[in-house]
């Protein structure tokens, strides 16, 4: 098999989705480790790697997320391997995969430099294992220019089959236009480009009401639908309804359970999902609309003010059931990314 160590300079630059949507690309059955956890999620009193939970279920991976990641903890590895001990691990690892001709998708941590401590750092990975490395970069202009100078100048390349992947890129044939010769002037290897795409950075109610822990108390049926903006309802009803974010579609309202004026306008309008804080729940009257219009009713018991802030801060995270969004995905890279130079 061939492995390919994909990893980024930074953190949440779409290493994951990257190999999602490479995955769906291919066509074809390929082998799948993240040798150290950096984005945890605790189930049934285990620990588990999000990332790694998430290939297994897309994928129908033979083995379990559990024997893709060697460890989560610094302290706990540090103790547990020396060099010697991680190398054998990180080789014994693959060799449990058999022989079968698939490629191996190997995941760095959360940018280049994490795990370095504990010797399982992107480029430790290439070391010890060795094979392709593909570096992911994502960002506005100067943050992409800033990571490809940065890649040349102090990431030790030499002797190494490499290639970049330039991620989320706004308007791409500008950016093909006007900055891509300048970073391929430096002499990195680019293998592709992939353009930004609105709709993977969007929530869905059922995301959010899997993460704040939210009784669903209406119109469970449009738990799949995405959000486009967010309102915090704080004003009086008539005063939202002049204002044009209000009218905007797909509108998440966040609103205290008691205002059954902001709740009802709501409703009269292109709303996706509603979230009633401070466990206040309105009349059944509204409920039963809501249901009738497949307009999801989260009850939480923060305040408005904590509610906007969790959905906020949330990173919109890829999940099993994001058929669009893995289709998406999928697309993005057969167009934009020279799958035969990764694969070999």
């Amino acid at each position: 098999m061939k492995n390919i160590i994909i990893g980024s300079v930074s953190e949440d630059a779409g290493k994951t989705s990257f190999i999602v949507g490479l995955g769906k690309a291919l066509g074809q059955k390929f082998f799948y480790l993240k040798p150290f956890g950096d984005r945890l999620i605790y189930r049934k009193k285990r620990l588990w790697d999000y990332d790694s939970a998430l290939i297994t279920n897309i994928f129908g991976m033979e083995q379990s997320s559990d024997e893709m990641t060697i460890g989560f903890e610094h302290s706990k590895l540090c103790y547990m391997y020396d060099e010697t001990g991680t190398k054998a691990k990180l080789v014994d690892m693959v060799h449990n995969l058999g022989d079968d001709n698939k490629p191996l998708f190997i995941e760095g941590g959360k940018d280049l430099t994490y795990g370095a401590s504990v010797r399982l750092d992107t480029l430790s990975l290439v070391k010890f294992l060795g094979g392709k490395l593909v570096l992911v970069i994502s960002g506005d202009e100067g943050t992409i220019m800033d990571d490809a100078a940065f890649v040349k100048k102090y990431v030790a390349l030499s002797g190494v089959d490499y290639g970049i992947v330039i991620n989320k890129v706004s308007n791409l044939e500008d950016y093909k236009n006007n900055n891509l010769r300048d970073i391929k002037e430096m002499g990195l290897n680019v293998l592709g480009v992939i353009p930004f795409e609105q709709s993977l950075t969007q929530l869905s109610m059922n995301f959010i009401a899997e993460k704040i822990q939210a009784r669903i108390i209406a119109g469970d049926g449009g738990l799949n639908k995405r959000i486009r903006q967010i309102f915090v309802g704080a004003m009086s009803a008539d005063m939202a309804a002049q204002t044009p974010l209000f009218k905007r579609m797909q509108k998440l309202l966040i609103t205290s359970g008691d205002r059954t004026d902001m709740i009802a306008a709501a409703l009269e309008s292109d709303t996706a999902g509603i979230i009633l804080t401070n466990n206040l729940v309105p009349s059944q009257n509204l409920l039963a609309k809501a249901t009738g219009l497949n307009i999801p009713v989260l009850a939480v018991p923060f305040d408005t003010f904590q509610t906007a802030k969790q959905i906020d801060d949330m990173i919109p995270l890829l999940t099993k059931d994001d058929t669009e969004r893995i289709d998406s995905l999928k697309t993005l890279v057969e167009q934009n990314v020279e799958i035969e130079s990764i694969i070999g």
